[in-house]
């Protein structure tokens, strides 16, 4: 078994008491929190009680901005895979997925993630939302701006690591309705 980032999307975000309903399923992705993830949950990023696990560990974040900036990033990235009919596929499969997934808010679940590794897993989250998920977006919205060339050609080259998650209306973990 793999563990895995899970991506939801909701129209309000969990609280001590409540977890909202109903929830969307967006995509999982084995063994990372990978680029896209991150990036999805870029702008107006905030911890919030996890749905899943018992630690405050769970990450909400602005889904329309979200979902503009990676798409705006697949693009760039695209750019130099024109005759890529893999990475056409990816592309129309995540963007037709979360427009038909559509909600206020995307509701990130790293807990399973954030576990594996020696750091305390609230820490780590904190971690994220602080540091690499701000980087990550400054990235991003450099290479769309036509610097940090570089960096668009290390994604480029690995866009299946960054972007070939799995992106379906039933994930691993799902949410009853």
């Amino acid at each position: 078994m793999a563990n895995r980032s899970y991506l939801f999307s909701a129209d309000s975000i969990p609280t001590e008491d409540d977890i909202p309903k109903p929830i969307r399923c967006i995509s999982e992705h084995n063994w990372a929190v990978p680029l896209a993830h991150q990036l999805l949950v870029g702008y107006g990023t905030t911890v919030v009680p996890s749905m899943i696990w018992s630690p405050r560990i769970g990450i909400a974040a602005d889904y329309d901005r979200g979902a503009a900036l990676l798409r705006d990033l697949l693009l760039a990235v695209g750019q130099g895979l024109e005759e890529d009919d893999e990475f056409a596929r990816c592309v129309k499969k995540t963007t037709t997925h979360l427009e038909t997934q559509r909600a206020q808010y995307f509701l990130l679940e790293t807990g399973e993630m954030v576990s594996l590794g020696d750091e305390d897993p609230v820490a780590a989250v904190e971690r994220l939302v602080s540091a690499d998920i701000p980087a990550a977006v400054a990235r991003a919205e450099a290479a769309i701006a036509g610097e940090n060339q570089e960096w668009l050609a290390s994604v480029r080259a690995d866009w299946q690591e960054h972007f070939a998650s799995f992106y379906g209306k039933a994930l691993y973990y799902s949410f009853p309705e």
